[in-house]
């Protein structure tokens, strides 16, 4: 029986990058961070409160998962801010939106009241848009 998710992929554009945003922008801290061979990274991060939950910044590149023609249009979907990070919960949206802001997080809306909480929508620095939640 399956029992719980423990990993989810962000696909990024450059994931040295990623981890600066997710580490010092999010607060998050690193899980995993490991290079194979052929030039694979598998690196992970969690919110420091839950570090069960391994969010993988993964960059598409031509190799075992992924075509040329197939890690290229993954990274053009990146760009158009076509793909959702998830959903990060907060406490106090209003109060970690003005921290965020004040660390460079680019939001798309601020927190405005919604039927489950107050939200607001912010963007990674690779283009996927995330929300912030407090319900």
């Amino acid at each position: 029986m399956i029992t719980s998710i423990a990993h989810a992929t962000i696909y990024v554009l450059n994931q040295e990058e990623a981890l600066d945003f997710y580490q010092n922008k999010l607060g998050f801290e690193v899980g995993d961070d490991m290079k194979v061979e052929g030039g694979f990274r598998w690196l992970t991060v969690h919110p420091k409160s839950k570090p069960q939950l391994q969010l993988v910044l993964a960059e598409p590149k031509e190799g075992p998962m992924f075509s040329k023609d197939a890690a290229e249009k993954i990274r053009n979907l990146i760009t158009e801010g076509a793909f959702g990070a998830g959903v990060f919960e907060t406490e106090n949206c209003h109060r970690t939106y003005e921290e965020l802001v004040a660390k460079g997080v680019e939001f798309i809306q601020p927190p405005t009241k919604q039927l489950y909480g107050v939200e607001a929508m912010a963007i990674d620095n690779s283009g996927n848009w995330f929300s912030l939640v407090e319900r």
